[in-house]
């Protein structure tokens, strides 16, 4: 039998196969994160930088990077495989209730039956099902088999979402996955066994339990409990949105678009995010003789500069007059800027601003007086003062937005009860199905793509290389003190995905095999490849005022 070289990144070593052997046969039990020098057990490889699991079959040559929880992917493979591993022993449990995983939170996923409460009792049985599957080291099987086959075991487990979507994909043959007796499909690589999925737990939440998962940088405990009741308020809401809408899942929404409904899926969505808008300034005038500052946050590409800006617009409807001050003028000078722990410049620092000068201009407003605005010369790092004055009227507001804007420590000398404080994101509870949300994250980055190439000239692969630095910056300065917010903004759009597609497909196409964005391009490709796109002509209804075009151009505001 021929046999096959591959290179292995980890120790620099190349390997020789028997063709056909799997990677399993040749990886190590554990890799050593460069940064840390910490050890983690391996999860998956990386295969001419295409994620794979452990069984894959080796016919050719190929460079081949083993990672486990240090690396992005293997987390993603920790956290299906855990997923699955809770839907086997709640099914097994309770075979006739219907188990779901709702979408996700800072603490994990949420989870719970369809139509009632899960109790403590139930709760502790799961918990206890899986810590006994992970013992039993079970190994997570996959199967190639018709479509046709997968939708009616899918039919017969009352999956509908699963059979739906399946349906609406038309292919021949669709991948399904075993563990414990138990089927199930998912859209990416499985650990290799239960036993790798030490580190979990399942906290009581609201109807259900959060599936908590390990967090990042101390991978032997779960993330902590974070209580975000506003947060899971606005996901709550746009759940209901989604079922009135009959859009619950991503084989619902295929279906709309391919019975040509998409224009008045627009409509009707934008028509909600204007009554959202709305809602925001009515809060503001109802309260307009104390609320004289309005600050809006939220995380990279959630459409910030939009919201602000529309919210600035339906104050105006009610007579209110908003003023815009930029943060970014507020920037210290090159040389008082901190650094990271890698010698570089964080702009995202608090400390990065000046503070005692913004804080100084707005007491000043607030007490009628009259400031000059800083203009910040990013190129030359330091702000230049030429004679832009403001000072407020009886119906003036401030309008500001920025990474700093629900932090308190922003500016502790004003009085925080002028200060009105919203926070936008784009928190889609759509679902591919059943058991698989669908990750504002990744909304979020496609969003970003876009945008990056359209107006500033940035590649995709150089979008997709910073973008752990950005959620690094959003977990550290924005995620923290999202609860700080007096109205919470979702910016998600139901039909934004098939858009998205249209806009970022041949984007991520450009990305090559040897780059090291390059799984990151396959997996958000694959997952695109479940979701109809958009038309142009479908595209051309997209209003300008949209916070979509923001992204992708035609902007009016």
């Amino acid at each position: 039998m021929e046999t096959i070289t591959i290179s292995c990144v980890n120790d620099g070593r190349d390997y020789e196969l028997e063709q056909g052997q799997p990677l399993s046969a040749v990886a190590p039990r554990t890799v050593v994160d460069i940064r840390s020098g910490r050890e983690f057990p391996v999860l998956a490889a990386l295969v001419d930088h295409e994620l794979r699991q452990l069984d894959f079959p080796v016919l050719y040559p190929h460079r081949v990077e083993f990672i486990g929880l240090n690396h992005t992917e293997g987390r993603r493979v920790y956290i299906r495989s855990l997923s699955f591993l809770a839907q086997a022993a709640a099914r097994q449990l309770f075979p006739d209730r219907k188990f779901k995983i709702n979408h996700s939170l800072p603490s994990g996923y949420y989870c719970k039956f369809r139509g009632e409460r899960i109790t403590d009792e139930q709760i502790l049985a799961i918990r206890e099902r899986m810590r006994e599957m992970v013992a039993k080291d079970l190994p997570f099987t996959s199967r190639r088999i018709l479509s046709s086959e997968a939708m009616e075991i899918f039919q017969n487990q009352n999956q509908p979402l699963k059979a739906g979507l399946i349906k609406s994909l038309g292919q021949y043959f669709t991948t399904v996955y075993y563990l414990d007796g138990v089927v199930d499909n998912f859209y990416g690589p499985l650990a290799p066994s239960t036993g790798y999925l030490k580190v979990f737990d399942l906290m009581p939440y609201h109807h259900g339990f959060c599936l908590q998962y390990p967090q990042e940088g101390d991978e032997s405990h779960t993330i902590p409990r974070q209580k975000q009741i506003k947060l899971t308020n606005t996901l709550k809401d746009y759940g209901y949105w989604c079922k009135t809408t009959g859009v619950v899942s991503v084989g619902a929404l295929n279906n709309m678009l391919m019975e040509g409904k998409a224009v008045e899926l627009i409509n009707l969505c934008e028509a909600r995010q204007e009554r959202g808008y709305a809602a925001i300034a009515d809060k503001i005038y109802a309260d307009r003789d104390r609320i004289k500052i309005v600050f809006l946050a939220g995380p990279s590409s959630s459409g910030k500069t939009s919201s602000s800006l529309r919210v600035a617009q339906q104050c105006k409807v009610l007579g209110l007059n908003p003023k815009v001050i930029e943060l970014d003028n507020y920037f210290v000078e090159r040389e008082r800027t901190p650094l990271d722990e890698f010698g570089h410049y964080d702009f995202e620092a608090l400390e990065a601003m000046d503070l005692e000068l913004l804080g100084t201009h707005l007491n000043t407003l607030l007490d009628g007086g009259e400031v000059e605005l800083p203009r910040y010369d990013f190129k030359l790092g330091r702000p230049f003062f030429e004679g832009k004055m403001m000072h407020l009227e009886q119906n003036d507001i401030l309008v500001m937005e920025g990474i700093h804007a629900l932090d308190p420590a922003m500016v502790p000398s004003v009085d925080q009860s002028r200060i009105f404080r919203i926070y936008a994101s784009a928190l889609t509870s759509l679902k591919l199905d059943e058991n698989c949300c669908i990750s504002t994250t990744d909304n979020r980055l496609l969003r970003r793509m876009i945008r990056d190439n359209r107006v500033r000239g940035i590649s995709p692969e150089d979008t997709i290389l910073r973008w752990p630095s950005v959620r690094r910056g959003e977990g550290k300065y924005i995620f923290t003190f999202q609860e700080n917010a007096d109205a919470q903004f979702n910016s998600a759009l139901l039909y934004e995905l098939p858009m998205l597609r249209y806009y970022a497909e041949p984007l991520l196409r450009r990305i090559l095999p040897s780059s090291p964005a390059y799984a990151e391009a396959v997996r958000l490709l694959k997952f695109l490849s479940y979701i109809v796109p958009l038309q142009p002509a479908e595209i051309a209804a997209i209003p300008p005022t949209s916070i979509l075009r923001e992204f992708i151009g035609g902007q009016t505001l």
